[in-house]
């Protein structure tokens, strides 16, 4: 149907709309509206009720009470297809693509261009490139989409969303998995439909692309509309403040001091094609970053180091000891154990209980005559649970907990046999500001206990704030190690921007990585 959306009729309004689960109230007649040609911003902790509003906006669920109107028109979709054929389409924060397809397949799944009855592969291969590159990403649209990583991933997501050329957008957290020029590229695309007269939401934890893309703000807390601004130039503090319901410190704390031994020792660590030479040390008590734009090789070199990739040449030792590196189960039995960044899809069992996700890697050792009880297990919950301030029932399903307390379990699962080596590759992905803090005093409480923690994460401001000295990486080389009072965001930057074609290559710097 094609509406008009003139004068005060123009956006998608919606008025008193309420939503219940189980009894559980989760939107509280809220009242929110986005025009034509502007950007609101939605920010909320987890559980605000943030993306059950963003479901009912695009036909996701249906509202309990409350009514929406679409350029003055009834409008109450019931299917994502009804909201698509209305103009109103939603890019999610998780990843929905076919793994086997290619790209432009997946772009364009369901409708593919077609000629003479069969479909035009050129047409949708080249539609699919021109997309990829209005978003800044370079990427072949035949390859298929398994393997890639979940930055480009995201990027693919917001290429089919935009394939439809819809009226009204709404983004969920499309930069939680992306580093600052690939989120740069998508404000950008969002700065293009706004231009454009495209009504834009757009829900985020991160403050600061919020402050920078929106016209105007609001804020849900526990289901309800608490606060709006009509001016993005809203202090920083304020929308903390509003978020959690109280005065809020958005700080680091600089880390103490690391201790002098080396636990982790990495030398020539390479994989052709794919990373070449990382060299750097990690002591015990130390947290390092590893910075880099996406594809730079980041999380490559530490699923090298954990035994899920297979490097082609390079040592790494732990406590003086060589590391086979061919599984990850030589990884964990010497002590070195891997957070991944793709927590649902990669760390959790979303249908089993935290207690159970907790205790899962370590089912063998736990048993006692072949059994594992259900005491053990509840015993071992309740201690990671107690260590990590993990909120919610451990006997329930994980998937029912906020993303904040699902990467506690996740991180938990792999403290329950103490670590010499702690790897976390995008720790605060998807969480809010409140559950962001208390990870980052996990991270340093354990280094502070002994720990060698190394930290991978696409956020600039989290590398800084939490390490002792960041390495960073372009192009699958490592480019220098930065010690704290070095690693500026401008040169942490000017070593993670590729050299110029016509430019040698930056230097390695492997003896800063080696040396202290």
């Amino acid at each position: 149907m094609n509406r008009a959306g003139d004068g005060a009729n123009a956006g998608l309004v919606c008025t008193g709309l309420v939503k219940t689960y189980s009894d559980v109230t989760v939107v509280k007649a809220v009242d929110f509206a986005v025009r034509p040609g502007t950007v609101v911003g939605l920010i909320g902790e987890n559980g605000a009720g943030k993306s059950t509003l963003s479901s009912l906006i695009t036909g996701v669920a249906q509202p309990d009470a409350g009514i929406m109107t679409l350029d003055g028109q009834p409008y109450s979709p019931g299917s994502p297809a009804e909201a698509l054929r209305e103009g109103v389409v939603l890019i999610h924060q998780e990843i929905r693509l076919l793994p086997d397809l290619s790209v432009a397949e997946n772009i364009f799944l369901g409708r593919q261009p077609r000629r003479r009855g069969r479909i035009d592969r050129d047409r949708m291969n080249r539609e699919a490139a021109d997309l990829l590159a209005s978003l800044g990403a370079d990427l072949d649209p035949r390859r298929l989409v398994r393997g890639l990583s979940m930055a480009v991933q995201q990027e693919i997501e917001i290429a089919k969303a935009l394939s439809r050329h819809p009226r009204y957008v709404v983004f969920d957290e499309p930069s939680a998995s992306l580093g600052e020029s690939e989120t740069e590229h998508v404000l950008d695309r969002i700065r293009a439909l706004r231009e454009r007269g495209a009504g834009v939401v757009y829900i985020s934890h991160r403050l600061d692309e919020v402050r920078d893309v929106c016209d105007e703000i609001v804020c849900l807390r526990d289901g309800s509309r608490v606060a709006s601004w009509q001016d993005s130039s809203v202090a920083k503090e304020q929308l903390v403040n509003a978020m959690v319901g109280r005065e809020f410190t958005y700080e680091h704390v600089p880390p103490k001091p690391s201790r002098a031994d080396i636990v982790l020792k990495v030398r020539g660590l390479s994989r052709t094609g794919v990373f070449e030479d990382i060299c750097f040390d990690v002591a015990a008590g130390e947290v390092l970053g590893i910075a880099g734009l996406v594809g730079a090789g980041r999380t490559e070199v530490v699923r090298a180091i954990a035994g899920l990739d297979r490097p082609d040449a390079g040592e790494v030792h732990v406590e003086g000891r060589r590391l086979p590196c061919t599984s990850p189960r030589s990884a964990i039995k010497a002590g070195v154990v891997l957070v991944p960044e793709d927590r649902k899809g990669q760390g959790l069992h979303l249908n089993r209980s935290a207690a159970d996700n907790i205790t899962l890697p370590w089912e063998g050792r736990l048993t006692t005559g072949g059994v594992l009880t259900g005491r053990t297990v509840k015993k071992i919950a309740a201690e990671q649970r107690a260590r990590l301030d993990i909120r919610g029932d451990m006997a329930l399903p994980v998937r029912s907990m906020s993303g904040g307390n699902q990467q506690k379990v996740l991180i938990g699962k792999w403290l329950v046999h103490d670590p010499k080596v702690l790897i976390v590759d995008e720790p605060t992905r998807g969480v809010d500001v409140g559950a962001k803090m208390a990870i980052y005093q996990i991270l340093r409480s354990l280094a502070e206990q002994g720990l060698a923690v190394i930290v991978v994460s696409s956020e600039l401001e989290e590398v800084l704030g939490l390490s002792h000295r960041v390495l960073v990486m372009s192009g699958g080389r490592q480019r220098g190690v930065l010690r704290r009072e070095e690693a500026t965001p401008q040169r942490v930057m000017e070593l993670a921007v590729p050299a110029g074609a016509d430019e040698p290559d930056a230097p390695s710097l492997t003896t800063t990585a080696a040396g202290r």
